[in-house]
């Protein structure tokens, strides 16, 4: 089993949440048998944000979300929220963080969250990389009074 602190149980669960629900089936395209302990529910949550990360909070907006609780015959519990209306993706989801409680979680992140982990810092490099070609650097010349 891998290290299932609680902060490394939030970054399993963000990367899930934050993959592509279709990526996501192709990496786990079946479920382990479950039982369902909430039904996938739609519904939204406030998202609230900081001027220059350190202001003070104010409420940005709502956001979408789906939730869904499974147990598995072992009775590991896992649990997941993701963005969105995609039941199957929080199902899905909530599904791999209770397998990451039992003994397949070394295969589980060599065989899905790394890759999924790839996946994302390699969109964030490209974006970035497409935001630095529009950046600006603005300097000031020193004029003759300044001297």
């Amino acid at each position: 089993m891998t290290d299932a602190s609680p902060l490394a149980r939030k970054t399993w669960m963000a990367t899930l949440a934050k993959a592509s629900p279709a990526r996501l089936a192709a990496l786990v395209p079946d479920l382990p048998a479950h039982a369902v302990l909430r039904q996938p529910e739609i519904g939204a949550v406030m998202v609230r944000g900081r001027v220059g990360a350190t202001g003070a909070a104010f409420n940005l907006g709502e956001m979408t979300v789906t939730r869904a609780s499974v147990r598995l015959e072992t009775g590991e519990a896992g649990h997941a929220w993701v963005q969105g209306r995609d039941k199957d993706h929080a199902l899905r989801a909530a599904a791999v963080d209770a397998l990451m409680q039992t003994g397949q979680a070394a295969d589980l992140m060599v065989r899905v969250l790394q890759p999924l982990e790839a996946e994302a810092w390699a969109a964030r490099a490209a974006r970035a990389a497409k935001a630095a070609g529009t950046k600006v650097d603005f300097f000031t010349m020193v004029r003759g009074e300044d001297k």
